[in-house]
């Protein structure tokens, strides 16, 4: 069974606010799929998921040359994919991937390039562009792991 809950986002602060409400809401072992094109806010999303849960000045860069950053939070461990360099599925196993879904907070932008290697208890998220230059539309679809939360997550 899967929930799915659209929001539109009408600027920038929207979309971080919804990245804040998100990591409120995150549990040890909860993986996100950041879906969405190059400019969509994926990474505008995830930064303010971490500093959420670590401090309002993080220094949160991209991992897209890295691959993956990691924060310690006090909840659990919050780890940030960016998969779009993968060249294979299997290549994540070298970054750890399974640690992040055993018991930290994955954020993955790109998921595509993990193939069937994603989770089948997950959070999908995708951006889309907006009618404004900085609005996007967020669709959220639960596949289990956050039936039970996206009901709070408008508020």
């Amino acid at each position: 069974m899967s929930t799915t809950l659209t929001l539109d986002l009408p600027d920038e602060a929207a979309t971080r606010a919804l990245g804040a409400r998100l990591a409120r809401l995150a549990r040890p072992g909860d993986v996100i799929l950041l879906f969405g094109t190059l400019g969509t806010g994926k990474s505008t999303l995830a930064r303010a998921f971490i500093r959420a849960l670590t401090s309002p000045d993080e220094e949160v860069p991209s991992p897209t040359f890295t691959l993956v950053q990691a924060y310690e939070a006090k909840t659990a461990d919050i780890w940030h994919f960016d998969l779009y360099r993968l060249d294979k599925p299997e290549d994540a196993y070298e970054l750890g991937i399974e640690d992040a879904f055993l018991d930290g907070v994955s954020l993955i932008e790109w998921p595509e390039r993990l193939g069937g290697l994603a989770p089948r208890r997950r959070l999908d998220l995708s951006l889309e562009t907006g009618g404004a230059e900085t609005a996007r539309r967020a669709t959220l679809t639960s596949h289990g792991q956050w039936d039970d939360r996206l009901k709070d997550l408008p508020a």
